[in-house]
């Protein structure tokens, strides 16, 4: 039967692989691994809670799956906090110093939020003249600057690391490894290791999809198989599905991205 959910979710049918797997694990429910599917598919739908108390069973069930556990609760976590964010209704926290730009980049999402478009274009473009750029090679490829292509954060990265959701200045960062992705869970959170530029380092998440993605009726957009962009006027267009790094080399999709090292001549 977990057979049969796998070819489903290979097929992008994300609802029919969660019933199948449910009968599953009704049928036996012991199994961890069937659990940390669960958890897995419940996440791609953004149903954190649910996800959440899978993860926890799945710990109780296989204690080898107990460092994964806590690496997921976190994540799982600060989603909600993720999308309170894109809401309008709080602000993310800045890892590293905060250059005075990017708290026009927070209030522009909290206009944009509140329907105030034009506001919101307006702080934005204020936001893109005042940060500068961060020139540094992605897979080796030179590039003179990067961004997250969803103008609504340019030159900042949505990271979860320390058990945290923040918002990161490319000019804050060194270095980034991203893992392959090797699980479903992988399409949700991008394992990575960050280098910052004050020689710290840690290990997190990077989300892979773009926020709300979890609620889109298409199910290459869930699975973070494809990125699209819906326009929202004024030269806004926002994201779906998998991230994309943006430079003056081109566009690249997240989970395609191995290393980037950037050159930071001056701490922003």
């Amino acid at each position: 039967m977990a057979t049969s959910a796998e070819q489903l979710l290979a097929e992008a049918r994300v609802d029919p692989a969660l019933e199948e797997l449910q009968r599953t694990i009704r049928a036996n429910p012991s199994v961890a691994r069937h659990r940390i599917f669960l958890f897995q598919l419940q996440a791609i739908r953004g149903e954190w809670e649910k996800a959440l108390t899978q993860l926890n069973v799945a710990a109780e069930l296989d204690p080898i799956a107990l460092g994964m556990a806590q690496m997921y609760r976190e994540a799982l976590r600060n989603e909600a906090l993720r999308a309170e964010v894109f809401a309008g209704k709080r602000s993310p926290l800045v890892l590293g110093e905060p250059p005075e730009w990017i708290g026009l980049l927070i209030e522009a999402v909290r206009l944009l939020a509140h329907g105030q478009d034009q506001a919101a274009a307006d702080l934005r473009s204020r936001a893109f003249d005042a940060a500068p750029a961060s020139p540094g090679t992605l897979d080796g490829q030179p590039f003179e600057w990067i961004a997250d292509a969803d103008p609504r954060l340019g030159p900042v990265l949505e990271v979860i690391v320390n058990g945290r959701y923040f918002w990161v200045p490319f000019t804050n960062i060194r270095e980034i490894r991203i893992e392959p992705p090797a699980d479903l869970r992988d399409f949700v959170w991008a394992p990575a290791y960050f280098t910052w530029v004050n020689g710290g380092e840690a290990v997190g998440v990077i989300p892979t999809r773009y926020p709300a993605s979890e609620s889109n009726p298409d199910d290459l957009i869930r699975l973070a198989r494809k990125t699209e962009w819906i326009d929202r006027g004024h030269d806004l267009f926002v994201g779906q599905g998998q991230r994309l790094l943006a430079t003056d080399a081109g566009e690249h999709a997240l989970l395609d991205i191995r290393t980037i090292t950037l050159h930071q001549t001056t701490h922003a």
